[in-house]
């Protein structure tokens, strides 16, 4: 193991940033407003309202301990992590079975119940929870693996697996999950693949929608789907698995995945450096390309505001001490060896060059953790400075980080913190603007501006967050009327009275 610290050109010392000895009040504890009152432009629509004789079919179906009809109980699945969005469901139910699933949905279709399926409720746009008083189905009780076979690296598994659980499992039998995510201890696998999840390793890995190899989904009307393939080759017809694949729940509930699991590499390396300008990001990622090649697993940049979130609010510590940008950069290899030498003659190259200030690397696990947690726990530092206007965007490399400059101008003391960091690798950037509580004046100054400059410059305006009940009314700044269309006619035809997740995903 080696732990190296590469000398600066400057004359400045290294030293670690001082972080804050008592962690800031956090000013974004209580509960939000209800989301019908946050915005009430949204309109419940013409559903039941859960009675006795509707408890009385779920109690006899799950049992009495599976039904959660207590407020209290109820509130965290009404509410989502970062506390920006909270229905009013009086019921949430916990199936164990697939059976179970296609029950409950065919009798809420029946009684035009609306539903809410909920994973590990980790999602950022308000599509894990409901937005009125829907019924909310958890996950979380389908939680077995299925089979693991070792020959080929498939593994299947019910969506309410935790995604760690499944590393942990797989860790067993020298293989991975091709997904990682800071949540990766609550979100679940059904969620991951319903709102198809990126992740800090889609440079190396690719998304969900080329690593899932089949699925299981109970559709409104109670109908079990079973594309369970565990083929990596299967031309037989419509891929039907895509269309619950980053669908959010909207078209039917996964319920089982197939999941194509790479082998644990043998030699894992990751370098953290400091820069002067997004400018030699860019440039450092270009030679990560040419010159670390079959081994580049993941390349990230964070901007200095994005880190002091978790180090002045979180009490984590930097290895570096103060710059505008820094980079993560790690490889996966199966020669630790010739993978450090190549590593560390790139990194050396960077900073002869002065394209790099600063940076250690290093392949010992727990100095990798560390860096790892000032990357992965952003969003949970920025909830410490109060609301959190979080955008997930797709943009030109040119373009990654440009609308953090000009948010800030918008938005000037209005906002606490504005940020931005995110997957450079696959042009993926999170932006955020950080206020002491929620403003509708600071949300019109950001929205729709933010959309419209992002379908300029023919980007996403949400790159793997999905759209759930946040981005409904801006989907024409990436898809074409045309397209809104068909998926409009699909959701018609799969869920004609709209049970399933309504005010979500598609414009109303």
């Amino acid at each position: 193991m080696y732990f190296l610290v590469m000398k600066m050109r400057s004359s400045r010392n290294i030293l670690p940033l001082l972080s804050t000895m008592i962690q800031r009040t956090c000013k974004f504890s209580a509960l939000p407003e209800l989301t019908k009152d946050r915005y009430p432009n949204v309109k419940r629509g013409n559903y039941s309202q859960i009675d006795t004789k509707h408890l009385n079919f779920f109690k006899d179906l799950l049992g009495e301990t599976r039904v959660i009809t207590d407020e209290n109980e109820c509130l965290g699945y009404n509410t989502d992590w970062i506390k920006a969005n909270r229905g009013y469901s009086r019921c949430v139910l916990k199936p164990k079975s697939t059976d179970e699933v296609a029950a409950i949905l065919k009798f809420c279709n029946e009684n035009l119940l609306a539903v809410c399926p909920q994973g590990g409720n980790t999602g950022l746009v308000g599509g894990s929870v409901p937005v009125f008083d829907e019924i909310v189905l958890s996950t979380s009780l389908m939680n077995r693996i299925i089979s693991l076979d070792e020959t080929s690296g498939v593994l299947t598994c019910e969506a309410g697996c935790i995604l760690e659980n499944l590393e942990k499992y797989l860790d067993e039998h020298r293989l991975i999950m091709p997904l990682d995510l800071g949540a990766k201890g609550s979100c679940q696998i059904g969620g991951n693949v319903s709102t198809n999840a990126g992740g800090l390793r889609l440079l190396r890995y690719g998304n969900l929608q080329g690593t899932v190899l089949g699925l299981e989904a109970v559709t409104a009307n109670g109908q079990i789907l079973d594309c369970m393939s565990t083929l990596k080759k299967d031309n037989t017809g419509f891929h039907l698995k895509h269309l619950f694949i980053g669908s959010e729940g909207s078209l039917g509930l996964v319920t089982k995945v197939s999941i194509q699991c790479p082998p644990k590499p043998k030699a894992v390396n990751l370098a953290f450096l400091g820069l002067e300008s997004f400018d030699k990001i860019l440039m450092v990622f270009k030679r990560c390309k040419h010159e670390l090649g079959e081994i580049l697993s993941s390349c990230e940049a964070i901007d200095a505001d994005s880190l002091a979130a978790t180090t002045d609010n979180l009490n984590l510590k930097s290895p570096l001490e103060k710059f505008p940008f820094y980079m993560v950069i790690e490889t996966h290899g199966s020669d630790n060896g010739h993978d450090e030498e190549k590593l560390n003659r790139f990194l050396s190259s960077l900073m002869e060059d002065g394209t790099v200030e600063d940076g250690i690397a290093t392949n010992e696990p727990s100095k990798m953790n560390a860096v790892w947690q000032l990357r992965e726990r952003i969003t949970e530092g920025l909830i410490h400075d109060g609301y959190v206007f979080k955008y997930d965007l797709s943009l030109p490399l040119e373009n990654f980080y440009s609308l953090v400059g000009i948010m800030k101008e918008r938005v000037g003391k209005d906002a606490v913190r504005v940020s931005g960091y995110g997957h450079v690798g696959d042009g993926n950037v999170h932006l955020n603007v950080a206020v002491k509580e929620f403003s509708a004046d600071v949300l019109n100054k950001i929205e729709p501006f933010i959309y419209e400059y992002t379908s300029k410059l023919r980007g996403s305006i949400s790159a793997e967050h999905g759209i759930g009940f946040r981005k409904t009314k801006y989907m024409h700044y990436s898809k074409s009327k045309e397209a809104i269309d068909l998926m409009k006619s699909i959701k018609k035809m799969m869920d004609p009275k709209g049970i399933l997740n309504p005010y979500k995903v598609l414009p109303q």
